[in-house]
């Protein structure tokens, strides 16, 4: 900590209404000032500079790191130690902000004493917790798949890491040469490692959730090819503007800190790419999404993941704690199971995290198909209903709209 940093700290006290006051104090208030401000200078470097690398935290995580202690320590500096260790704390954060909306549902309901039935028999707060299932491939690397099932909060929720190496199927090379990678050879080695998380509620009012944020390296015979991808978006079965708008305007506030033209670009790409053209919509009411990002530089792009993965909490509990107790019937049900449905065609025919996946040697299929609902519905020749709450949603999935008027301010 230089001397410098010190005085700056304590110049802000000339800032303060109440500096007037204490100016004429004994030189005792002063040493007690400087050294105050000096420890939260001291304190701010440190959060600053841990806030620089990713920290081994073990005792936090969902399960052990697929990548042997040894080998992350040895290798810190490496953009896959530190992706590794990013991917390790946002699964955690999230699993246990949703756990923690579940063990509040529980929190005004009645007791064992309060029933006529045997204590053995009857559950009357069943633990919604993860079901944490790490494992390996033999190719090279592994993953750790996070499950809760049947909550009363959460019909299912997933939140998956893997960390796998090997080489690149042909089927995955060519679909990588399609969106412009000059890769020369037929198999290539590669490294991947990326969170990945869907979650379905069980009230219709409260939307799903779907983010993913990933690193990729290719060897060729040229060296390293590397990149970032990755995005959130938004899939609500009820339209609610307040929700839409909150959730955008989170996801700007996280690329407005990097680069005022990401979420613009970001947002249009995500309209575009969670499309279903076999149904003329949208899967929701979109987000941000990227790939292919290797600039301004490596630090930089892992930067900018960071501060988006780290804004999906504040970006969909909020609407969590808003919704998980409104009022709904059958109707609304069916209606949350019918768009399940599309959830499905889309993840299924079109995107290509899941073509990937299943492409990958040793593919893991419990863990690539995690995403899908625990139930879903296909109606023949469904319509809404005219100047219906349906009908309302449907009219934005089909022309996206822009949810914080950019287009009007820059007009």
């Amino acid at each position: 900590m230089s001397f410098k940093t010190v005085v700056r700290s304590f110049r802000t006290l000339s800032y303060v209404g109440s500096y007037k006051k204490i100016r004429d104090r004994p030189y005792k208030f002063y040493c007690a000032a400087l050294i105050g401000t000096g420890f939260v200078a001291y304190s701010q470097m440190k959060r600053n500079r841990a806030e620089m690398k990713e920290i081994i935290q073990l005792k936090n995580y969902m399960a052990e790191p697929i990548t042997p202690l040894a080998q992350l320590e040895k290798n810190q500096d490496d953009m896959k130690t530190q992706m590794e260790l990013l991917i390790m704390r946002i699964q955690a954060e999230f699993c246990r902000a949703l756990e923690k909306e579940e063990d509040e549902a529980w929190e005004d309901e009645k007791t064992v004493d309060d029933f006529d039935f045997d204590s053995d028999m009857f559950v009357t707060s069943p633990e919604a917790k993860f079901k944490v299932d790490r494992w390996t491939r033999n190719e090279g690397g592994g993953g750790i798949t996070c499950v809760l099932q049947d909550g009363r909060v959460f019909e299912k929720a997933g939140v998956n890491i893997s960390v796998v190496s090997g080489k690149l199927p042909p089927a995955a090379v060519q679909q990588m040469r399609s969106r412009g990678k000059k890769l020369e050879s037929a198999e290539l080695p590669f490294f991947a490692c990326g969170v990945s998380a869907v979650i379905h509620p069980r009230n219709p009012m409260v939307p799903t959730i779907h983010f993913n944020y990933r690193y990729f390296e290719v060897r060729d015979k040229d060296g390293v090819q590397w990149w970032f991808g990755g995005g959130t978006d938004l899939t609500p079965y009820y339209l609610n503007e307040d929700d839409a708008v909150h959730f955008h305007l989170t996801l700007k506030h996280a690329c407005d800190s990097h680069d005022p033209t990401y979420y613009p670009r970001f947002k249009k790409w995500c309209d575009d790419y969670f499309t279903i053209p076999h149904r003329g919509e949208r899967r929701g009411v979109g987000g941000i999404f990227f790939d292919d990002i290797d600039s301004p530089s490596k630090e930089e792009a892992f930067e900018f993941v960071t501060s988006c993965a780290e804004a999906v909490v504040p970006s969909y509990i909020p609407l969590v704690q808003k919704h998980k107790d409104d009022a709904y019937g059958y109707h609304e049900r069916q209606w949350q199971l019918l768009r399940r449905g599309r959830y499905v065609e889309f993840n299924l025919v079109y995107d290509r995290g899941t073509k990937f996946g299943l492409h990958t040697p040793e593919a893991r299929y419990e863990s690539i198909l995690m995403s899908l609902p625990l139930n879903a519905k296909w109606e023949y020749m469904h319509e809404p209903k005219e100047n219906s709450p349906e009908e309302k949603l449907m009219k934005v999935l089909k022309e996206p709209r822009d949810w914080l008027k950019l287009e009007r301010a820059t007009a």
